[in-house]
């Protein structure tokens, strides 16, 4: 960790731990791309300070993923954001390596949406603001370490440089991450092998492709509403190799005519770009005060969303879980659960992004290969399993406690009824903060009073079916996982389970 920073600069925000030569905060967020700004967001709403700190100046117009699968959508109606998002395009079939695959599954949002990167992080920036969120746009971070029990960090931007003193810092970076580069942290893996080549223009008139492999490569195009086209290629038997300088249009241009025979160099370009198939993640997504997520964490192709919708789901895991750490009363230990279950979350979705990039950018050599998937797929059982894995609509973490269907898994959508009234759907009663207790058969399950400021009881009927195993009543976390499942307020294991996720209960008021 870096040694303590030099003094001087900003006095300490209201309300915020540093000492007068610092700028104060709960807990610093670096980077504000569509993570940072779902951690920022996910934090401001547990009730903590937060700041983050971007070294972009303006917010990106470029929109490089586009699509949200079904997990992301369920969690951002979580949190009433998707009447901000409005009704984007929406596909139930997907893509296996470029191979179509159906992605439907039980969710109130099955398949993929198609909303720009730079709509989410709108959205997303909106709410952060909404709840308090301090965003420090062109501030890029030079210095960072732990220094006692807190992160001690700099920024240089328009005004000077911005020294600041946090609980907790929380990369949100990017695959370049600064952070990742000023501690130092183990980023194993390997660099790309083979890239993509891509671009949105304007101004050419060429046929849609959906990820066409002819002679001598893969051409993927299609248009949007408004006219721009967004051009992908890849010529078999190249090498990506390390770049000195960024794409350019007329490198598309020319390896796309090799590879098409269309010529598109007349067009106008909004934004071009390369990726690879290069394949990294942490060894450790926390080290003490310092926590990363999204690309920071992992690095992999961007094939099918993928890249974007995990790191939004780092960040709603994290979120509840860091807040409920730094204004208590949860131990720090409850942030070591953050690593053990997004770090085997993510290194799944990286095995399966190499599977894909095989298919995708592999030579007339994976032909046989191809063919195989196309037949397996063809099995429900394995188009259900490749469909949950690229949702993460089957995400199921190791939570402790007897086996049951539902525990550690989401959710299920259903509507829960008493008395002939509607309490609320899924996504509607995760709205509360903090946890909930649902009891959903009748067991008369109650909150012990030491943690009714974090969880809320519901009770009542679900839709038939909706819920597997008969789970009598549930613990959800704010994440929307269930974390118990049982019968009886005690000798089933509750008080563990609510204090294992929400920290001990406050002993009662005199």
């Amino acid at each position: 960790m870096a040694p303590d920073l030099a003094t001087g600069g900003a006095g300490p925000a209201p309300g915020g731990a540093g000492r007068p030569d610092r700028f104060g905060t709960e807990v610093l967020v670096v980077g504000a791309g569509p993570v940072g700004l779902m951690l920022a967001a996910e934090l401001a709403r547990g009730g903590v300070d937060v700041v983050v700190v971007e070294k972009r100046k303006a917010p990106s117009t470029e929109s490089r993923a586009s699509t949200l699968h079904a997990r992301t959508m369920e969690i951002l109606d979580a949190r009433e954001l998707l009447p901000d998002v409005g009704t984007p395009p929406h596909e139930p079939r997907g893509h296996f390596g470029g191979l179509p695959l159906d992605l439907t599954l039980p969710s109130t949002h099955p398949g993929q949406w198609k909303v720009p990167q730079a709509k989410t992080e709108a959205v997303l920036e909106e709410r952060a603001i909404s709840h308090g969120v301090d965003i420090r746009c062109g501030h890029e971070l030079v210095a960072a370490g732990e220094v006692g029990e807190y992160v001690e960090a700099e920024a240089v931007g328009r005004d000077g440089v911005l020294r600041l003193r946090a609980r907790y810092l929380v990369a949100c970076d990017g695959e370049d991450s600064t952070v990742r580069r000023l501690t130092g942290v183990d980023f194993p893996g390997h660099d790309a092998g083979r890239e993509l080549l891509r671009a949105d223009v304007e101004g050419i008139d060429i046929p849609n492709r959906r990820f066409q492999r002819l002679e001598r490569g893969l051409a993927i195009a299609w248009r949007n509403d408004k006219g721009v086209t967004r051009v992908m290629v890849h010529e078999f038997g190249s090498t990506a190799g390390p770049r000195t300088a960024d794409v350019s249009f007329e490198e598309v241009a020319t390896v796309w005519k090799r590879v098409t025979g269309e010529d598109i160099s007349g067009g106008t370009p909004l934004w071009v770009n390369s990726f690879g198939d290069a394949s990294r993640q942490l060894a450790s997504y926390r080290h003490g005060r310092v926590l990363f997520a999204g690309d920071a964490a992992h690095r992999q192709m961007p094939v099918g969303g993928q890249a974007l919708n995990l790191g939004l789901q780092d960040a709603f895991n994290l979120g509840w879980k860091l807040a409920l750490t730094v204004r208590g009363p949860a131990p720090e230990s409850l942030l070591d659960t953050y690593h053990e279950e997004r770090h085997a979350v993510g290194r799944r979705v990286l095995a399966n992004i190499r599977a894909q990039a095989l298919l995708l950018l592999g030579g007339p050599e994976v032909e046989p290969l191809r063919a195989l998937v196309v037949e397996l797929t063809g099995l429900e059982e394995v188009r259900a399993h490749l469909a949950g894995m690229i949702s993460a609509l089957d995400v199921r973490y190791p939570v402790p406690g007897p086996a049951h269907p539902l525990l550690g898994a989401r959710l299920p959508h259903t509507v829960v009824r008493s008395g002939g009234r509607e309490r609320g759907s899924t996504a509607e009663l995760l709205r509360a903060r903090g946890g909930l207790l649902l009891d959903v058969g009748g067991t008369g399950v109650r909150v012990p009073a030491g943690w009714a400021d974090r969880v809320t009881a519901v009770a009542g009927d679900p839709e038939p079916g909706s819920l597997p195993g008969e789970p009598g009543a549930v613990l959800v976390r704010p994440d929307g996982h269930v974390a118990w499942v049982g019968r009886y307020d005690d000798g089933d294991g509750l008080a563990e389970a609510l204090g294992r996720w929400f920290g001990p209960a406050r002993p009662p008021t005199p």
